[in-house]
């Protein structure tokens, strides 16, 4: 074997282990909870092996049941549904616009709009409060959903447009030969062709408005208005915290974002690259 084939084979192995080691230290917290999860309310202090010593999957109907993961796992649907859709819907206008209209103050705009994400959101909180408070929508879903929905515009403009950028212009000259106007175009040429764009987009604020608990804080007295976290405080008592149930409850909200991100993790990486790397 030659020096250079050895070296090479050494770097692979070096690699391998290497994301071997990162996909262990990844998964184990994850295996760890579910572990956790069906172990008794003792046991999960004193059994620290990965594989219970038995089973309790009562655990999961309990921490449903105490948790109301019910009403809170229909909230958490709802306001992730509606903010993924009212991003791509107004972000993938505006970005339309800031790529092929021509109007003052175009860029200006555009990158003030960029400098709102370097915005802590913590620092936000006390502005989107009083200015729900003036509008009368404190403690609605109305007042919760426009925040959430205005936190994720940014990235995504700023992903749209740099995809729309790189589409042939040649495409929708064509489209206006055939006599469609700026609307037609933008529906019939421009969002078909950004379908991994918007598969990328749609994951990250899924996954986004999915976690978010701390602007329900702000927003929601009502705690049957709240996400699926508040659930988790069901388990959480005065002197102690039921730790088996609420890591069942853990493992019970993080299924839905895990099946989605499953069946949307092609999209990701060729979205970012068709759409960020290319502004």
């Amino acid at each position: 074997m030659s020096v250079y084939h050895l070296k090479n084979s050494t770097l692979k192995i070096f690699k391998h282990t290497f994301l071997i080691l990162v996909a262990a230290l990844c998964l184990f917290p994850l295996l760890w909870l579910i572990s956790s999860s069906l172990k008794s309310r003792t046991g999960v202090m004193t059994d620290l092996s990965l594989v219970p010593s038995e089973f309790h999957w009562e655990n999961y109907i309990q921490a449903w049941n105490r948790g109301e993961l019910g009403i809170y796992l229909f909230n958490s649907f709802f306001y992730t549904a509606i903010a993924v859709f009212g991003v791509l819907f107004i972000a993938s206008l505006a970005a339309y616009g800031f790529a092929r209209l021509q109007f003052p103050g175009k860029e200006i705009i555009y990158y003030t709009l960029l400098l709102s994400m370097f915005v802590p959101i913590p620092a936000s909180f006390i502005p989107i409060f009083v200015l729900l408070m003036k509008m009368h929508l404190l403690n609605t879903r109305l007042g919760y959903l426009l925040p959430l929905i205005n936190g994720g515009l940014p990235v995504a403009i700023f992903i749209f447009r740099g995809f729309f950028e790189s589409i042939p212009t040649d495409l929708e000259d064509a489209a206006r030969i055939d006599g469609s106007g700026k609307w037609g175009i933008y529906w019939r040429i421009v969002l078909p062709l950004s379908k991994p764009v918007i598969a990328a987009v749609a994951i990250f604020n899924c996954l986004g408005a999915w976690k978010e608990f701390l602007l329900a804080l702000v927003v929601f007295s009502d705690k049957h208005l709240m996400p699926v976290q508040r659930g988790l405080v069901e388990f959480q008592g005065q002197y102690s915290i039921t730790y088996n149930l609420m890591f069942a409850g853990i493992v019970i909200t993080i299924v839905p974002v895990l099946l989605f991100y499953a069946l949307m993790q092609k999209n990701i990486v060729k979205g970012l690259t068709e759409g960020a790397i290319k502004a």
